[in-house]
């Protein structure tokens, strides 16, 4: 079947027979999996429901823009998704700082105190972050030093103590010192942004992990990457030629009403005009949905599924008359906005200056209209940027994503489910699985990996030598 030809429902070909892998959803976990089946012989069966791969992580057109449905970005320390980005041959187009350099604008401040900068010297752990912490403007002298304390109490937490995850960040950081003011100028400034929630509803393993590994575990660990392009031509379109390349067959608007066992052993997949029989399955796709399409048995406790809460991220588009921001994005204090990114040239606007204002843990924003939208950020741009006073708004929209990731609420570790199921053959797939990472693009590509690696060993396949190999992460 893979020059793309549908069969009569229950009509099994020759190829068909063959042993082979069905892989359910689209997005970077499942693209993931796919691939590393694939590369490994295994005939592959990538099916996605909505009419393009990538997602939540994808673009879109608005008249002339190609517009982020959000702003993603990911960090050198996230082995796994760069080595994606090798795979699809896209790493050249969503390059990474040379150096850690996070501009950080606080509208508290008089103008022309405002600026302050996170960035790192070409120095051991933790001395590449000593000069900038000291010289950080957000915090009192006393703050800088009470953050270098309980970053070494951070680091020496042992991430695989499962204690960690009952607990929640913001206790522990109060406990060890840290004042509202350290927290919210630094340690939500990048928590926040990472784990899509304040430290107070963190999982405080969650936020060791990505504290440990991003600014702990080596000196260019945090240095910032974003694409440079529309995600869709990362996600979508580069993604669908590394995997036609390899032999999958790929197919869109293909949604999947039913996977159940069959006598002998396999699998049966069924979407509206096809049933397709394999030897595996990958489900790779959001954890409520994957409770939908799991069979009997295929989890001890299918129910914690569903108590694996959501949290929403809201962007904010602006699209300006001129140019009003001259560094690439920055984060700011002291105001409802968190993050702004230029996204002019990625999304191929030809003039003026296109914003785009990344908002995580937004539940109190993410149903507003769009025109309180629009009177509640508006007026922090022309604070922050001095250039917009003038501007002309070209454009203002909005994209939501009202469950962009899961909760990293205390407790959510023990619900998330590792790849293998109970059901021979059937494995799980998705940045919500156990990873050991919050929900991000780094989690959905290692959790492919583990979904494939253990469909291999079940299946007999070596595993390619290509693939990403988890001793190589930080």
């Amino acid at each position: 079947m893979s020059d793309g030809a549908r069969p009569a429902p229950g009509q099994r070909t020759p190829e068909s027979a063959a042993r082979g892998a069905v892989v359910i959803g689209g997005g970077l976990a499942g693209i993931t999996a796919a691939l590393a089946l694939a590369d490994a012989g295994v005939r592959v069966t990538l099916l996605e429901g909505r009419p393009r791969l990538g997602g939540l992580a994808f673009s879109f057109q608005r008249g002339e823009l190609t517009v982020d449905n959000g702003q993603h970005v990911y960090l050198r320390c996230c082995t796994a998704y760069r080595w994606f980005l090798d795979r699809i041959e896209g790493a050249a187009l969503a390059p990474l700082q040379d150096r850690l350099d996070v501009p950080v604008v606080d509208l508290a401040k008089p103008e022309g105190r405002r600026l302050g900068r996170l960035r790192r010297d070409p120095l051991p752990v933790p001395l590449h972050l000593g000069r900038s912490l000291a010289a950080y403007p957000h915090l009192s002298l006393a703050e800088r030093a009470s953050v270098g304390r309980a970053a070494l109490a951070l680091k020496g937490l042992d991430l695989a103590d499962p204690t960690l995850d009952a607990q929640d960040f913001g206790s522990w950081l109060a406990a060890h010192g840290q004042s509202a003011r350290a927290i919210e100028a630094l340690w939500d400034l990048v928590g926040v942004a990472t784990l899509n929630a304040v430290a107070g509803d963190s999982s405080l393993g969650l936020a060791a992990m990505v504290f440990k590994t991003g600014l702990l575990s080596d000196p260019g660990a945090a240095d910032i990457g974003w694409a440079h392009v529309p995600l869709g031509e990362l996600h979508d379109r580069l993604a669908r030629r590394a995997l036609d390349s390899a032999g999958v067959r790929t197919e869109v608007r293909s949604r999947v009403t039913s996977v159940s066992v069959m006598e002998n052993g396999g699998w049966r997949v069924e979407v509206p005009g096809e049933r397709i029989e394999t030897d595996a399955v990958v489900l790779a796709v959001p954890q409520r949905e994957a409770y939908e399409l799991l069979p009997p048995g295929a989890l001890d406790a299918p129910e914690r599924l569903l108590e694996i809460g959501t949290a929403p991220i809201l962007n904010v588009h602006v699209v300006y008359d001129r140019k009003v921001l001259a560094r690439p994005f920055f984060a700011a204090l002291g105001t409802p906005v968190q993050w702004v990114f230029d996204r002019t040239h990625a999304s191929g606007l030809r003039s003026g200056q296109y914003l785009a204002l990344s908002q995580s843990a937004a539940q109190d924003d993410i149903d507003l209209p769009v025109a309180d939208l629009r009177a509640r950020y508006v007026p922090e741009l022309e604070k922050l940027l001095p250039g917009t006073r003038g501007a002309v708004i070209e454009d203002f929209f909005v994209t939501r994503e009202r469950t962009a990731t899961f909760a990293p609420t205390p407790g959510v570790g023990r619900l998330r489910p590792g790849a293998r199921t109970k059901a021979s053959g059937l494995y799980l797939a998705g940045a919500w699985t156990a990873t050991g990472w919050p929900a991000t693009m780094e989690s959905a590509v290692r959790s492919g990996v583990s979904a494939a690696d253990a469909a291999l060993r079940a299946l007999g396949r070596p595993r390619p030598s290509r693939l990403f190999a988890f001793e190589e992460a930080a």
